[in-house]
């Protein structure tokens, strides 16, 4: 038997795998809602499943399996998918803490002023057919009509030439052609199709893939949406996805366009959009989606000097990405800062307009990498932090993504220690994600439940701290009032990692503003972007020393900048322009090479600050 059927419970779906596999390759085959944040490297322990089956249905379990799941657990059957290797038909249960769950995803962000002025136009020729006394060839009457209204020459893709006799004469000698920065006709249509002009703007993120479809005729925004990035399942980071795109390198690159064209294919029919209406995309992403997507060689990413293969903005045409809009449109990719910050920070810092601020502005995009700029029209600096996927979840015990029964708000009653929380969806819960992770270290802290160094006080007189084997936790759920099958905690080695996270975000910060000669007090505005930092609270952030000691007021969320950005480079010449601008003029600074990084890496692990603690 060369393969074997696996029955996915309470999916009720069945996948078939090859001999080898494992449980965990055959749901990601099967598209099952399954988490995997360390790629199946048996890290993480979030793909947690119950063999339904006989024992000897599977092989044996493995010595990672015994170091990350609970002896209770190893009893009640359960098993790392990544792990498991089915050795016939078998049937698994996927607990729903070990689902992904409906995802909160943030799409929306500023809106900013732009002139509105589209890299792509259509114009009406309404022209004179051919006569013995005007024996013009078909193309050239074109490119003449063209030179009248525009006042200079330009070019004709060698693809639209076929169509061109038909077009024109089934056309009644009235056509609308397409021209893309009035250098090149890229298209020709009979009759007055100039209304139907469209664009997509696209931000290309680790986490998720947001798409806006606009009308280039009148700058409209037709629809928008968003995805989870379809590589999630091989691996929570872009580290962990570009070992496996060294092994798989075609893969990768399938998936995300795949998502990307059903994601366009889905806006278009929200809007009763054509897909061969749609002329133009514009994409931002960081440096390893970038590659991804462009199916260029990522490898040497991630290691030093960290090294991008190109930098500079790109226009492609549409045919060679296999995307399913128009055959021979243009994809725009915006400028790459350095290797591990990407176009998606261009677009980040044209958005919030720092670029051209009298005043001295930061910007953070939190997540696995975090990116901050700091600086204003004189000079921007910016740097990336390796923060982890911590406030993701990843890592954490019952950690999640913001879905669906995660716990987003928290509080400690600093008397009774009592636990106050708000679910997403107001569902029961089943795990904490990164909102209430931040509220929950810093209402341990302010509760005096842990001390300046992390590290839980077990002396307090609360049956919520549980200290077994020298290994505390701090119950912020019974059991009971969740639909786990264990108490939600907070652990010591949950906090040790949250230390690890906020102090290389701090450490960034506070390197960046050495580097530059200013002060916190010289900061006038903080743009917090991204999905999480909608949600964020800013005062437990601060209180924790995930950021430096900024006063509240001055700090904003922006939601989603970088899909702004990359909406104003679709909809915008002079935008794109300043893209290209930012990408050649912001500095970037290599956080391992300043004398003081470890020193000030090490000082921000404590809470919030070693320094902060020294002045009280």
């Amino acid at each position: 038997m060369n393969q074997s059927e696996i029955t996915f419970q309470p999916d009720g779906k069945r996948v078939t795998i090859a001999n080898g596999e494992t449980i965990l390759e055959g749901a990601i085959k099967g598209g099952i809602d399954i988490q995997a944040i360390c790629g199946g490297t048996a890290i993480c322990g979030k793909c947690k499943i119950i063999i339904n089956s006989e024992k000897n249905a599977v092989n044996l379990i493995t010595d990672d399996e015994k170091r990350i799941l609970t002896q209770l657990e190893i009893q009640k059957g359960y098993r790392l998918a990544c792990c498991t290797v089915p050795k016939g038909n078998v049937t698994v249960e996927i607990p729903i803490n070990s689902r992904t769950g409906k995802q909160r995803l943030q799409i929306e962000g500023i809106e900013v002023p732009i002139e509105f002025d589209p890299f792509v136009q259509k114009v009406v020729l309404k022209m004179t057919p051919p006569a013995l006394q005007d024996l013009r060839a078909d193309a050239e009457r074109i490119m003449d009509e063209v030179h009248n209204i525009l006042g200079h020459n330009i070019g004709i893709d060698f693809n639209i030439l076929k169509k061109i006799p038909h077009v024109l004469r089934d056309g009644d000698w009235v056509v609308t052609v397409t021209i893309w920065n009035n250098q090149k006709i890229i298209d020709i249509e009979r009759g007055m199709t100039f209304e139907k002009n469209y664009g997509v703007a696209l931000d290309i993120g680790t986490t998720k893939i947001a798409a806006y479809l606009i009308n280039l005729y009148n700058g409209s925004l037709m629809a928008a949406d968003s995805i989870m990035n379809p590589q999630i399942p091989y691996g929570e980071d872009v580290v962990s996805r570009i070992t496996f795109a060294t092994k798989n390198p075609n893969l990768m690159s399938d998936i995300i366009v795949e998502g990307i064209n059903q994601l366009i294919e889905s806006l278009c029919e929200k809007a009763e959009v054509k897909l061969y209406e749609v002329y133009e995309i514009c994409a931002v992403g960081n440096t390893a989606m970038h590659h991804t997507f462009l199916r260029i060689p990522s490898d040497y990413l991630p290691i030093a000097p960290y090294v991008p293969v190109v930098k500079n903005s790109l226009d492609i045409p549409t045919e060679k990405l296999k995307l399913d809009i128009y055959s021979y449109g243009n994809v725009h990719l915006l400028p790459i800062i350095a290797g591990f910050v990407g176009g998606d920070k261009v677009a980040e810092i044209l958005a919030t307009e720092i670029y051209k601020s009298d005043e001295i502005c930061l910007t953070l995009d939190i997540g696995t990498n975090t990116e901050i700029a700091l600086g204003n029209k004189d000079d921007i600096l910016v740097c990336s932090c390796a923060s982890g996927p911590a406030f993701e979840g990843a890592y954490i015990k019952h950690g999640i993504r913001a879905s669906t029964g995660a716990i987003e708000r928290l509080k400690i009653d600093p008397v009774t220690f009592e636990v106050t929380y708000k679910t997403i969806d107001d569902a029961k819960p089943r795990g904490i994600c990164g909102s209430a992770i931040i509220d929950a270290l810093s209402e341990m802290f302010k509760a005096g439940i842990i001390n300046h160094r992390g590290r839980i006080n077990v002396s307090l007189p609360t049956p919520r701290i549980v200290d077994k084997k020298g290994e505390s936790k701090f119950i912020l759920l019974r059991k009971d009032e969740t639909v786990l099958e264990e108490n939600l905690a907070i652990s010591q080695e949950d906090i040790k990692q949250l230390q690890l996270a906020k102090a290389a975000m701090h450490a960034g910060a506070a390197l960046l503003l050495k580097n530059k000669g200013i002060k916190i007090d010289d900061v006038a505005h903080v743009f917090i972007a991204g999905a999480f930092g909608c949600y964020v609270d800013p005062e437990a952030a601060i209180t924790i020393g995930m950021i430096p000691n900024f006063p509240i007021e001055i700090i904003k969320s922006v939601g989603n900048a970088a899909g702004t950005g990359a909406r104003m480079a679709l909809l915008s010449k002079e935008s794109r322009k300043m893209s290209e601008e930012i990408g050649r003029k912001v500095r970037y600074l290599e956080l391992v090479l300043d004398p003081d990084f470890t020193r000030e890496y090490a000082k921000s692990m404590y809470i919030p600050h070693k320094d902060r603690i020294s002045r009280k």
